[in-house]
């Protein structure tokens, strides 16, 4: 299978390797010190904008789902008001609650988007750092969307720097990682020094977080992990302005980031932290989500509906078989009897089986298909009972989340589709009209058409804008 990101469909010459001395992360702080919207091509600034408004819608969806208002109590309850306005409430909280707050609603859904090599959702703690410190410092527009896209581009790079490794052992890439890219954001904005910036991230490797423990029940607990990243973020930048004292080699050290969480001979390629920085645009790899679930399913959604047009329905499938890469499979498919009756909602967006069955009974797949009645839909529980999966010999995993689904019918035949590419990645990518669309969805189920009208003029004007304040006030409900 030779499949190409879009660098390389547009003749882009290969990754080449970063300049600097020393560790990584003097380098990722050389970059970080060196970097400005000015040096940002023109399309990665439009990208950018497109990512950074995603986000911002999902985030005032999540507000209407339970998990939200529970988040919200308890860190208001902690901290108490603050000067920084929260998306989607009329509260101010605390700059680094107000961080933890909002990175949590982004990706409280699982619909914001993936850097696929990384399997990190790369723009959450990216963001809401860089909004938290851009009010904080009074930054600009620009410096504001300067951080962010910096924080996606180094976060991105040490995520796919360990080729997938880090969900096969179990941890979380978007709080793992999330965190160092989040750290450069917020330090850019702090004015840090190239040494500052490099002891933040040291500092930063002790906050390090995220385990994939909440598969085991549909736990919550996923949901903050870029808001605590980003929370995080703030925290070290703050310790190392004040000369906190932190290790040096963050990520190759005996007890840095891939010898700590991977072992000894982990493979990983320490190269790709910094390769191509400035030159190659990681954002243009990231994927946005069309679906509201894990973006390991997302292949197999699309398959179902190309199976329904060959003919499959829900009274004539009598079994599906998923073909999908083994470590995908540890997230979505397994344990496999949970997977085919799952307990909520969080533990349905994580379920191939759940996917599949009610897409076929529904015709789509959205923010109302986890809803309780959709769960319980006993049509739906019946065909998920007979979703299985093997292992996928053909998988572009981790590069591209493919999928293949075969359908056995009840009248004897065979049918199967396979996606090589989900939908929403680099090489099958999303149209603007297509994700501003997801945006007006998201967000107007929270606030209404004039409110997400600010919202947006906001966002496609964040690169001129004086400061992120106006912007700020029109995501909150505040008056």
């Amino acid at each position: 299978m030779n499949i190409m990101s879009a660098n390389q469909q547009k003749g882009a010459s290969a990754l080449t390797p970063f300049e600097y001395e020393g560790t990584i992360s003097a380098g990722l702080a050389k970059f970080t010190s060196e970097f400005s919207l000015a040096s940002t091509p023109e399309r990665v600034v439009e990208r950018a904008k497109l990512h950074i408004l995603d986000c911002f819608g999902i985030a005032l969806a999540s507000t209407t789902f339970d998990f939200a208002q529970r988040a919200a109590n308890a860190i208001r309850g902690l901290g108490g008001e603050g000067e920084y306005p929260v998306i989607g409430y009329d509260m101010a909280l605390p700059v680094r609650d107000q961080a933890l707050l909002n990175g949590t609603l982004i990706h409280g859904l699982d619909f914001d988007d993936t850097h696929t090599d990384g399997v990190i959702h790369a723009s959450a703690s990216a963001i809401a750092a860089s909004l938290a410190q851009g009010l904080r410092f009074n930054a600009t527009g620009a410096e504001v969307m300067a951080a962010y896209i910096l924080g996606v581009e180094t976060s991105a790079r040490i995520a796919q720097a360990a080729k997938g490794a880090f969900h096969a052992r179990g941890y979380h890439p978007t709080g793992l990682v999330g965190i160092f890219g989040a750290t450069l954001s917020a330090g850019k904005l702090a004015d840090l020094s190239e040494k500052q910036l490099q002891d933040a991230q040291g500092v930063a490797l002790s906050q390090s977080s995220g385990t994939l423990e909440f598969l085991s029940d549909g736990a919550w607990t996923k949901r903050m992990h870029p808001g605590w990243a980003a929370s995080s973020a703030i925290t070290a930048v703050a310790l190392a302005k004040e000369g906190f004292k932190a290790p040096s080699e963050t990520y190759e050290g005996r007890y840095g980031l891939f010898n700590l969480y991977l072992g000894e001979g982990h493979g990983s390629d320490l190269g790709m932290c910094t390769a191509g920085l400035g030159q190659e645009w990681e954002l243009e790899n990231v994927g946005f989500k069309p679906y509201p679930a894990c973006h390991f399913n997302h292949s197999f959604a699309d398959a179902t509906l190309a199976l329904m047009s060959q003919g499959m329905t829900m009274d004539n499938v009598e079994s599906v078989t998923a073909f999908i890469h083994p470590t995908q499979a540890a997230v979505v498919c397994e344990p496999l009897e949970q997977k085919r009756r799952p307990q909520n909602a969080y533990d349905a967006q994580f379920s191939i089986p759940y996917i599949v069955a009610t897409t076929l009974k529904r015709g789509h797949f959205t923010l109302d298909e986890l809803d309780a009645e959709a769960l319980n839909d006993t049509d739906a529980l019946r065909v998920a009972a007979n979703v299985d999966w093997q292992e996928d010999p053909d998988t572009a995993f981790p590069r591209y989340y493919s999928g293949k689904l075969e359908a056995r019918l009840k009248d004897g035949r065979t049918i199967e589709h396979r996606e090589a590419v989900n939908r929403g990645s680099d090489a099958n990518p999303l149209s603007a009209g297509d994700i501003e669309s997801k945006y007006w969805s998201n967000a107007t189920r929270a606030v209404s058409q004039r409110k997400a009208e600010l919202v947006y003029d906001s966002v496609m004007t964040m690169d001129t804008a004086e400061d992120v304040w106006d912007l700020a006030r029109n995501l909150s409900l505040a008056t």
